[in-house]
Order: structure tokens, then sequence, then C-alpha cells
């Protein structure tokens, strides 16, 4: 796969993208999968959308992580992002900074990307 300003700039995107995901997910969890377990007796809907939540979640650790290492954004960024998920509606609000921080984020010249220049 090649590792591209564009492709670098995708990354920080998805990981935006994705915490939205994610924080739709949580909130149908906690919203409409939880209360259907605890009040009808319906466990199926915690099963599915707790698993697709805990996938998403991981997805966006490990864009974040991508983000640290390949883009250079700071722990203490990540870190704000990360407990952001954990509060339902967080994400929503942290999402104008997230979009200023993409948009402050240098484009990466082929050598800090790891690849090397095109001919």
């Amino acid at each position: 796969m090649q590792h591209d300003a564009a492709h670098m700039l995708g990354s920080l995107q998805a990981l935006r993208v994705f915490a939205l995901v994610e924080a739709v997910s949580y909130l149908l969890l906690l919203g409409i999968a939880v209360p259907l377990k605890h009040w009808w007796n319906m466990p199926m809907p915690v099963r599915i959308i707790g698993m697709a939540h805990g996938v998403l979640f991981l997805l966006v650790i490990w864009l974040a992580i991508r983000a640290c290492f390949e883009r250079g954004w700071p722990v203490r960024r990540i870190a704000v992002m990360l407990v952001a998920s954990i509060v339902p509606v967080l994400p929503f609000l942290l999402d104008r900074r997230v979009r200023r921080w993409i948009a402050e984020t240098p484009t990466p010249s082929p050598v800090h990307s790891g690849t090397p220049p095109t001919r």
C-alpha cells in the first residue's frame, strides 16, 4: 500500500469519522440495546451492537496510535480523543477541534512518511 500525502491525510480523516461512528454506536448501545435487554428481556441487540461498538472502539484506538506515530500527534491529543470516546456525546462536541487539528497537521514529505520519493 502506498503511503503518500493523500493517504496520510486520509488516515486522520478516518480517525475523525470512525470516532464519530463509534460515538453513534455507543449511543445506540446505551440508548436502545441496553434498555431492550433489561426492560424487555431482549439480549440480542446488546450482543450485536456491543460487538460492533467494540470493534469500532478498537479501530479508533488503532487509528489514534497511527496518528501519534505517523503524523506526530501529541499523546495528550490522543488521550483527549480516547477519553472523549467514553463520554457518550463528547466526541460530537470535540469534532470541531479535531477538524482544526487535522487542518493544522502539516502534509508529510516523502522522507517523513517512510516512503521513497517517486521518480
